[in-house]
């Protein structure tokens, strides 16, 4: 059977009929990075967002730096355009600067997620440190659920904080994975995996919905479809890209949808 088939109006859709076990998120920063590397339009963070919608996306996430390395703000503005055009969601991620919030109530994503950055990181390496850091996300998360906006906030995984991110009135919890991206396939991965899913029960238990990102691939991410049915959203960019190289963008996103739905997938060697 096919992975996607023709909807009557030149589009791709799924070839499943039911709802993702996990919705999926693609982030396109990376084609944004490859982009900015040449100094010109290609490849287009807008051409490959189409790409994922028609390969089956539940939607599209982009986290914008102050720096612009990857994602600069009409990438933003472009790409929320098209998730309300093409009917998936939209995930802006962002630091707290009056800058990137304010883009975010102008556009009103499906959802912003708030992320902490430590100036020369490489990536997003840690969450929210609460209630320390309560102060400088609460008033941004009110504005935010006043305006409509679903509301994130990225946290370690550590069960015992879930409580404390509720009471910064989020709606939703983004889970840092890189801990259990490292652990999968070595003795210490049954500690990483329980430790998430006692994050998820714990978030549920305090009224709030699970998303979960970073270092997330095509053989780490079907164990959490199947075991953790509390996690509502991943988030997956780096990875799906890398796999992309080899693989093509869409055979790429139709297998990370079928890994999101609890499919164990045969992964591309890429390293």
């Amino acid at each position: 059977m096919g992975l996607s088939r023709p909807d009557g109006h030149g589009r791709a859709v799924p070839w499943y009929t039911g709802l993702m076990a996990i919705n999926l998120s693609v982030n396109l920063n990376k084609v944004a990075l490859l982009r900015n590397s040449r100094g010109a339009d290609n490849p287009s963070p807008m051409r490959a967002a189409i790409t994922c919608i028609e390969a089956g996306v539940a939607g599209l996430t982009l986290h914008w730096r102050e720096d612009e390395r990857h994602t600069r703000a009409a990438d933003v503005r472009d790409l929320r355009a098209l998730a309300d055009e093409r009917g998936v969601e939209f995930n802006l991620e962002g630091d707290t600067r009056d800058e990137m919030i304010e883009l975010a109530m102008e556009i009103k994503p499906t959802q912003l997620t708030l992320v902490p950055v430590t100036p020369g990181e490489i990536t997003s390496d840690h969450g929210w440190d609460l209630p320390a850091q309560a102060s400088l996300i609460e008033p941004i998360i009110r504005r935010a659920n006043d305006a409509g906006i679903r509301t994130a906030i990225f946290m370690d995984p550590v069960p015992a904080a879930m409580a404390l991110a509720a009471a910064t009135g989020t709606q939703r919890i983004e889970l840092y994975t890189e801990p259990y991206a490292a652990a999968f396939g070595t003795e210490a991965q049954a500690d990483a995996f329980e430790t998430l899913r006692q994050c998820a029960k714990n978030a549920v238990a305090a009224g709030l919905g699970v998303n979960a990102g970073h270092d997330l691939n095509l053989l780490n991410t079907p164990i959490l479809a199947r075991e953790i049915p509390d996690i509502d959203e991943v988030s997956i960019g780096h990875a799906l890209l890398c796999d992309a190289l080899y693989m093509g963008l869409s055979a790429a996103v139709q297998a990370y949808v079928r890994a999101v739905n609890g499919e164990n997938v045969t992964a591309p060697i890429t390293r």
